[in-house]
C-alpha cells in the first residue's frame, strides 16, 4: 500500500495538502537562526509527507489525517539536536513551526 511516507511519492515533489498561512513562534525562529536552517526546508518536507522524527504509528496517523482532514504533525531535529515541530490545522488554514515546549 502506498502512503505519503513512501519515498517514491515524496521524491516526485507532490505536495499532499495545503499549508495555509505559515507562522513561526519566537522559539522556533531563534532555533532555526542558531543552526542556520531555514523554515522552508522543513515546510517542504512536511508538505511532501516526510514526517521526520516520528514513530511508525504517528506517521500512519498523519497519512490518515490527510484523507480525513485532521491535524498533521511533523517533528524534525536541528543540527544542534533541538527538536522543531510543524503543525498543520485540520482545516488547513494555518501551519505553525514551534518548539515542543511552546505547545
Amino acid at each position: 500500500m502506498n502512503t505519503a511516507t513512501d519515498t517514491g511519492r515524496a521524491s516526485k515533489g507532490t505536495r499532499l495538502f495545503s499549508l495555509g498561512q505559515v507562522v513561526c513562534t519566537p522559539g522556533a525562529i531563534q532555533a532555526l537562526e542558531n543552526t542556520g536552517h531555514s523554515a522552508s526546508e522543513f515546510l517542504v518536507r512536511h508538505a511532501l509527507g516526510d514526517w521526520g522524527d516520528l514513530c511508525a504509528e504517528d506517521k500512519q496517523a498523519n497519512d490518515e489525517a490527510i484523507a480525513d482532514d485532521l491535524r498533521i504533525l511533523s517533528a524534525y531535529r536541528l543540527q544542534d539536536g533541538e527538536r522543531i515541530w510543524i503543525l498543520t490545522e485540520a482545516n488547513r488554514s494555518v501551519t505553525t513551526l514551534l518548539l515542543p515546549e511552546e505547545y
